[in-house]
């Protein structure tokens, strides 16, 4: 693991960090704030996805967590969006496919399927880097991010309740199997066989069985991508019938920008926090 920069911020300490990725078989970037706490032992460790076109920095600079993650004592973590260099296959006019836009899944077709396992990477991979050289209590996690990486949360929470005591989303993708801007991602990834799709969808892993005991949602009802992209209302009906307690805010004339999500951050790392203590 290289440092990229060190940078004091609330008494704790938000740095930037790189490493050679196995499963993405490239070097890959992340983010990781320390709150002051550290010093008296290890802490409870939340996960912030970021959505499409992102890289770990989008929360760094703008997400405005850190004065919350130092008052509760959170380490917070900004992966990556997908894997990145110059032998990473790519389409470099295409902002929903490729670098910037791995939908955090294991991608099977080729040439896909050598770097593109984000899926691996975040459940599996990169916590282990983590959990190796920061003080972070991994009994204790959370996740939580924003559209491409809301639809990212809400699959790696339903797949692995035991892990993640609560999980959140800003104005996520929902059901990205029927979504436009996602569609196409998958079939390149996955393939045409839909039925392989449903290990991605948050509302289909529902209907699958998988279970989770709580979400929040935030979402803007202004925002530009609410009606064919993230459409937030197909998530109520799968977790009506599921028992799964969504609460699910629309939230007046917010966008789908940074002042959204730094606008409501305080609230979902309270929310957080409350379950991680």
């Amino acid at each position: 693991m290289k440092v990229v920069s060190i940078s004091k911020s609330h008494g704790g300490i938000q740095g930037v960090y790189s490493h050679t990725s196995e499963g993405c078989a490239c070097d890959m970037t992340f983010a990781v704030f320390v709150p002051p706490q550290a010093k008296d032992g290890r802490l409870p460790v939340l996960w912030y996805l970021s959505g499409l076109t992102c890289t770990h920095a989008n929360a760094m600079d703008k997400g405005e967590y850190r004065r919350m993650a130092s008052e509760f004592g959170l380490v917070v973590v900004c992966p990556d969006t997908s894997p990145r260099g110059p032998d990473v296959p790519d389409e470099k006019d295409n902002w929903q496919f490729g670098c910037g836009a791995g939908f955090y899944l294991d991608a099977t077709q080729e040439p896909y399927a050598k770097n593109y396992r984000m899926y691996s990477y975040i459940a599996e991979e990169l916590p282990a880097l983590v959990a190796a050289n920061f003080p972070a209590d991994m009994s204790r996690q959370a996740i939580f991010g924003h559209s491409m990486g809301g639809h990212g949360a809400l699959t790696i929470a339903l797949k692995n309740p035991q892990r993640y005591r609560s999980c959140s989303a800003f104005a996520p993708i929902v059901q990205p199997s029927t979504a436009g801007w996602s569609r196409p991602a998958f079939e390149k990834y996955l393939g045409s066989d839909e039925k392989i799709w449903r290990a991605y969808d948050a509302t289909l892993l529902i209907e699958d069985g998988k279970r989770y005991p709580e979400f929040l949602v935030d979402q803007g009802t202004a925002d530009g991508f609410l009606q064919d992209g993230l459409r937030p209302w197909l998530l109520e009906e799968p977790c009506k019938k599921a028992g799964i307690d969504l609460t699910l805010r629309m939230q007046e004339g917010y966008d789908h920008s940074y002042n959204f999500i730094s606008t409501f951050m305080d609230d979902h790392l309270k929310w957080h926090a409350a379950r991680l203590a």
